[in-house]
């Protein structure tokens, strides 16, 4: 005797839409088991004398969804297999059973490897009401989500969308915070109660904002949002951006974008990138989104370029980097472990040496120094160089030699200017001098860049108060001498420094 499980569907709520296969099916099993009572073609089939048991009691003995599936379909199983009857075991489940029924997938999945024969019936589907009762055709494009999965990024407002599973109002408020993504507070989406079951089906039209402020909701509701052309609807979506840089880029695009390569806009990329750094600065989240973008445009412009090649896409960048987050972050998305900071970084460094052998880039060949950007701000590089010379043993013991090979650059700069040296000549001293300094920086655990960048600030600041209190006075720069300056200079540092330490 072998094990066998019949799966048919109850359809969407209506009794008479039951069909007459079904209804044999379940009259002439030996044992029948529902998913839920709480369907009403339940009380129709008692009184077509068709007794069945529900796993409701399942729902109560876990805490989660995907638990309360495992167990009905670890039952089912075991319950098939102990069944006396060849006929096996009827299982009913609420509307279509491949139409967001995870117990039947699983089934599906588990019972060939288990050797128990499974059948499926149809069923009326939920969204065969849905396409009556909501009025549009799904051939002009739809989707089906799930309300307890879903995400913004996979909403596609041109497209008919439906959301089942939507259990309650907290589940409501989820998916309004979804869709809130995209869409305009006030845009109008409808919730449907019980589709086509005679004196339950409700409808109700309200603006997107109200989605979770209305009650009714329960196993036999969902959300529908109708599809729009709107392009405004879209300008969230990185597709968007993608499909406009393309258009800019077209034949029929803007003359200047269609002439830019590489080379053209290359020096754009670094100026946008100091304008971010500008608003990180000042403090200016507002400025720094619009800046970003800014940024985005010039990374997408450069994908562009090679799409339009063949060579790779924004797509290819984009999934490069998340292998790449993903690979040197085991302590996130593998088995390693990492506590604080200070292990995570050193998790990354060897995910990256791993990279690097896996390329077939030995290790042996490789200089320390490797991976510093030749064009990074000299600055920057100099403390790069110097921080990965230190990995290796190539430093001092602590920064008092630092401080005395400082004093000693300063001594040959000022040797070279007092011997009358070439400007170039006392350049070369002025280098060491500034790379001295930079390691100093590392001793203190401070960044040069950032160092010198506030103090930056600071000047500015302080002389943007020498300016401003001499306007005052009806005086320019050219006609104040340099003890009146300094005078104000002083005041400066004492009234206009409030924000030094930012």
């Amino acid at each position: 005797m072998s094990a066998a499980i019949t799966v048919v569907g109850l359809g969407s709520g209506n009794p008479d839409r039951l069909t007459v296969g079904i209804l044999k099916t379940m009259q002439q099993a030996s044992k029948v088991y529902v998913r839920t009572m709480s369907h009403p073609v339940i009380e129709a089939l008692g009184e077509l004398g068709i007794l069945a048991e529900s796993f409701d009691h399942v729902y109560e003995a876990h805490d989660s969804f995907p638990e309360v599936y495992e167990s009905i379909a670890s039952a089912l199983m075991n319950l098939a297999k102990a069944a006396e009857d060849d006929r096996g075991i009827v299982y009913a489940v609420p509307g279509h059973p491949m139409v967001a029924e995870a117990t039947v997938r699983l089934l599906r999945e588990r019972c060939p490897e288990q050797q128990v024969s499974l059948s499926v019936l149809g069923g009326e589907s939920f969204l065969d009401e849905a396409f009556v009762r909501l009025g549009f055709d799904p051939i002009e494009g739809f989707q089906l989500l799930d309300a307890a999965e879903l995400r913004s990024d996979v909403i596609q407002p041109q497209l008919h969308t439906l959301i089942g599973q939507v259990y309650d109002m907290f589940t409501a408020s989820e998916v309004k915070l979804a869709l809130m993504e995209l869409y305009p507070d006030d845009y109008p989406v409808v919730v449907g109660h019980a589709l086509g079951v005679e004196g339950e089906e409700e409808i109700r039209h309200v603006p997107l904002y109200e989605l979770d402020r209305i009650d009714g909701y329960g196993n036999l509701s969902l959300i529908y949002v109708p599809r729009s052309d709107d392009p405004s609807l879209r300008q969230r979506t990185f597709s968007r951006l993608h499909e406009i840089v393309g258009i800019l880029r077209s034949p029929e695009g803007c003359p200047w974008d269609r002439e830019q390569t590489h080379e053209s806009i290359r020096k754009n990329l670094i100026e946008e990138t100091y304008e971010v750094l500008e608003t990180i600065d000042e403090d200016d989240p507002e400025h720094m989104q619009e800046e970003l973008g800014d940024l985005l445009l010039q990374i997408m412009l450069h994908s562009q370029m090679e799409e339009e090649l063949g060579t790779f896409t924004v797509y290819d960048v984009i999934q490069g980097l998340n292998d790449k987050l993903i690979f040197r972050h085991p302590h996130v998305f593998g088995e390693s472990s990492a506590n604080d900071a200070e292990s995570a970084l050193r998790n990354w460094e060897q995910m990256k040496a791993e990279e690097k052998r896996r390329k077939g880039q030995r290790p042996d060949q490789a200089s320390a120094l490797d991976g510093i950007p030749r064009d990074l701000p000299a600055l920057m590089k100099a403390y790069k160089l110097q921080k990965k010379a230190s990995k290796v043993g190539f430093d001092w013991d602590s920064i008092e030699g630092v401080f005395e090979k400082i004093e000693e650059e300063l001594r040959e700069l000022r040797q070279a200017v007092a011997d009358g040296q070439s400007a170039d000549e006392a350049a070369l001293e002025l280098g060491d001098l500034l790379f001295a300094v930079s390691n100093a920086a590392r001793f203190i655990g401070a960044d040069p860049e950032e160092a010198l960048s506030r103090t930056n600030r600071k000047f500015y600041r302080r002389f943007r108060y020498i300016e401003e209190q001499l306007a005052a006075q009806g005086k320019a720069l050219s006609d104040s001498t340099l003890d009146e300056m300094e005078t104000l200079w002083q005041e400066a540092k004492t009234r206009a420094d409030s924000t030094d330490g930012r």
